[in-house]
């Protein structure tokens, strides 16, 4: 039986057949992969940070979050490859803003859930045990195993506060796998950062239900910012339980009430069938349709940095 389950929705073990389906019905589009945006990092604004509260997007769904001499980064993956193996696996399109040795002090890491694109055991061993740690239940044995031990798991709505900083560890609609027959069996979670006057939001990776995001808005917003993923949806049958669209996330940006949000969970590795560069384009159309501006939900080349 899983240990971890979604409230709202009845889940769907990702059977071989499930995934042999998609395989053999997917459509390939390898169109604009050397169109992936980036730009070259300006590393003194991340050393000597230009504002007070600042992200740069890594790739993927990894962030560095400054906040007033704070730096955080969640599901840190600097890999080649989001795999199990360093020779096969979904291959990084476009290398990280910087690397793991350019990275200034880290103090905290915000682990969403276990899968290979959200939770790098290379990067997890570089890092060590400097910063602390954030993960969701269930997840610290596979932590221990690896020495790392400055850690803190929580379940949802559980939090970790200090003088200077407050962690949530929020619901999401999502899962869990890292071998054969372990699905289910950790949490996975949202994370909410509380600094002084400033609420930020790190959706992770999940699927969109009407009630779990309202929540987060009714007792925590709004927030000032929120990282808030746009690709990884297609095809729809396979994927929309566990992965939101464009359009969904623009919902949840309006549910959880926030001020700016970041597309993030595209452009870096393709672990799905859209083509690369959708879901900016989607979210372009999600945002007409909802009237936000174009400045309320943003997109970012890869080693931009945005005031937040």
């Amino acid at each position: 039986m899983p240990k971890f389950k979604n409230p709202f929705i009845e889940d769907t073990k990702k059977t071989l057949w499930r995934f042999l389906k998609w395989r053999f019905t997917r459509r390939e589009n390898n169109n604009g992969f050397e169109e992936i945006p980036a730009v070259k990092i300006d590393l003194e604004a991340i050393y000597h940070p230009i504002y007070e509260n600042q992200v740069l997007w890594i790739g993927h769904s990894t962030l560095l979050i400054q906040c007033e001499g704070i730096n955080i980064l969640t599901d840190p993956v600097f890999s080649n490859r989001c795999s199990p193996l360093a020779f096969a696996g979904p291959k990084r399109l476009v290398k990280p803003a910087l690397s793991l040795k350019e990275l200034p002090k880290i103090d905290y890491v915000l682990i969403s859930h276990n899968h290979y694109d959200h939770l790098d055991e290379k990067t997890v061993k570089f890092l060590g045990n400097n910063p602390k740690w954030l993960i969701p239940l269930g997840l610290k044995k596979w932590f221990l195993k690896r020495h790392i031990t400055n850690l803190v798991e929580l379940d949802w709505w559980q939090s970790y506060k200090t003088k200077r900083i407050e962690f949530f560890c929020l619901p999401a609609q999502h899962w869990s796998k890292r071998r054969i027959r372990d699905d289910f069996k950790t949490l996975w979670a949202s994370w909410a950062i509380f600094r002084k006057d400033h609420r930020f939001w790190f959706a992770g990776d999940t699927g969109y239900n009407p009630y779990q995001f309202k929540e987060i808005g009714r007792r925590l917003g709004p927030f000032d910012f929120s990282a808030i993923p746009i690709g990884g949806y297609q095809p729809r049958w396979f994927m929309r339980k566990y992965h939101i669209n464009p359009e969904e996330a623009v919902r949840i940006h309006l549910e959880v009430q926030s001020k700016l949000s970041l597309g993030i969970h595209w452009g870096t590795f393709k672990l799905t069938d859209e083509p690369i560069l959708e879901p900016p384009l989607e979210l372009e159309k999600a945002r007409k349709k909802w009237h936000l501006r174009k400045k309320d939900f943003v997109t970012l080349p890869v080693g931009e940095i945005l005031k937040i």
